[in-house]
């Protein structure tokens, strides 16, 4: 009897710590949608279809670029953030890919040495940004294009 109730025990305590490791060990990576981030999407989602500008003025709504239009979205929401992709990538904290989060700031490499992408983070894979093929659109970060260029990710909100 007592060598089943000291494996109950056993039991009970690693399942307690294994619980508790996945409750507390990813709590302070993953973030669920707030109504924030849900009205930041939102927002973004309204100017679908607008046309890519590079270099597109800061304040500008008739044409973005990846930069303005973030900078924009966030902006609308009270949120400050620098002009450029680059700079972008420095603000709030590091996410790693597996936790991403809606309204989340995400970063891609497509050409040259450093960052030159960034999009907003819309949930089940998909993000916000200003396509210089397509403008203001949705696309899927999960495609091989995409998963090549990744680099990191940021929380703003």
């Amino acid at each position: 009897m007592k060598k089943f109730a000291a494996r109950a025990l056993l039991t009970g305590l690693i399942a307690v710590a294994g619980f508790a490791s996945v409750a507390f060990g990813t709590a302070e990576k993953a973030s669920a949608a707030t109504q924030v981030s849900l009205s930041l999407v939102s927002i973004g989602k309204n100017y679908i279809g607008t046309p890519y500008l590079y270099g597109s003025a800061p304040g500008t709504t008739s044409t973005f670029d990846c930069s303005s239009y973030t900078q924009h979205i966030f902006g609308a929401m009270g949120v400050w953030l620098p002009r450029t992709s680059s700079a972008q990538a420095y603000m709030g904290e590091k996410v790693d890919r597996a936790y991403l989060s809606v309204g989340d700031l995400i970063f891609f490499r497509t050409g040259g040495a450093g960052i030159s992408h960034v999009g907003i983070y819309a949930g089940n894979g998909n993000m916000l940004h200003a396509s210089s093929s397509k403008g203001v659109t949705l696309s899927n970060i999960n495609t091989s294009y995409w998963n090549k260029a990744y680099v990191t990710a940021r929380r703003v909100l």
